[in-house]
């Protein structure tokens, strides 16, 4: 909830939100972070920010609880503005990470960043059967639209990831992912990841090259 009213220091407007989540969701959310967690290196780090915020705590006690269903699964948590700092530090050290939606809006952009381009971020906005929307986390882009020069690899992606999460065909999974991998190593790079020595490509011909690498 968010509110502008008047407050009572000194006569002056304040303004104040109000984070709310209810137990269902968050167990939703932790089955779904640690399903996840199993079907890679199973290692799941819980963001959050416990030590100011109650929500948070609410949030850390309802994942341990959770974690007792997971014992495969090595459950860790991390303040958000560590996380922050760890993501651009050692972001090898995370495999799966799980937080609300605030903290995720922010640590997703910045993840994004890590690969060099939001354009090269999937993402799946999944429900408790494993049923979801895949898209490229960055939206419909249209200042860029019909120019031929946007990175088609976040929807490549987003791609395998629903062969992975939703229809349990990892093995299908993996063989987009390879081929996304062998075109950047081949040196193809559209205009948002592109860099001296590199081979400047249009939309069209990166997705044309990541079909001949499925060939």
């Amino acid at each position: 909830m968010r509110e502008v009213q008047e407050g009572a220091f000194k006569g002056e407007r304040q303004g104040f939100d109000t984070m709310h989540y209810a137990e269902s969701e968050v167990r939703r959310i932790a089955h779904v972070a640690f399903q996840a967690a199993g079907k890679r290196g199973k290692r799941l780090c819980s963001v959050d920010k416990a030590n100011v915020l109650e929500t948070s705590q609410f949030w850390r006690d309802i994942m341990i609880s959770v974690a007792a269903e997971y014992p495969q699964i090595e459950l860790s948590h991390m303040y958000v503005d560590n996380a922050a700092m760890q993501l651009v530090r050692a972001p090898k050290a995370f495999d799966v990470i799980v937080t609300g939606n605030l903290f995720g809006d922010i640590l997703s952009d910045e993840a994004a960043m890590l690969t060099g381009s939001i354009g090269m971020l999937p993402s799946a906005s999944l429900n408790s059967a494993s049923q979801g929307l895949y898209e490229p986390s960055h939206g419909s882009a249209p200042d860029i639209a019909g120019k031929n020069v946007a990175n088609p690899l976040a929807t490549i992606l987003s791609a395998a990831m629903l062969l992975r999460y939703s229809l349990n065909l990892p093995e299908h999974a993996a063989r987009i992912e390879a081929a996304v991998q062998s075109v950047l190593e081949q040196g193809l790079r559209t205009a948002d990841i592109f860099e001296d020595g590199a081979n400047k490509v249009s939309t069209s011909q990166m997705g044309d090259a990541v079909l001949k690498a499925l060939e």
